[in-house]
């Protein structure tokens, strides 16, 4: 399992995003140049993030980013979600996959509760989390 760059860069925008001490929110050119994330990339990082709803701009086009919740009610995998769909490790757990082997399997348990695993600890690290261990 590889998480894709626009993932990575996403939740890189995000904290650049939640640690911004300017009352009007961050620029892109900011979280761009902090980042070191390639300014035409972050352009569809920034819309996946707006899409998803864990973004806004903060008074029109050219104010900056702030986040829609706090950074403890945004999850990594909030953000994984606004760049992929759900998590699948294998694809006996995609939802409407119909394996013939799914009542036989004997790795289908493992891979399912390895599924669960990562996405649990996804799901449980938010944002917050990422700033307060990291300093």
């Amino acid at each position: 399992m590889k998480i894709n760059t626009k993932v990575r860069y996403g939740l890189r925008a995000m904290i650049e995003i939640s640690i911004s001490n300017s009352s009007s929110g961050i620029q892109q050119k900011e979280i761009s140049a902090n980042q070191d994330i390639p300014l035409n990339y972050l352009d569809s990082i920034i819309t996946g993030l707006r899409n998803a709803g864990l973004i806004v701009n903060y008074s029109g086009k050219s104010s900056g980013y702030i986040l829609t919740k706090s950074a403890a009610e945004i999850s990594v995998y909030d953000v994984y979600r606004a760049f992929e769909p759900e998590l699948t490790l294998v694809n006996c757990s995609c939802p409407g996959n119909e394996c013939k082997k799914i009542n036989i399997c004997p790795t289908k348990d493992y891979w399912f509760e390895l599924n669960n695993t990562i996405k649990t600890q996804m799901m449980s690290t938010t944002l917050f989390d990422l700033i307060t261990n990291n300093n």
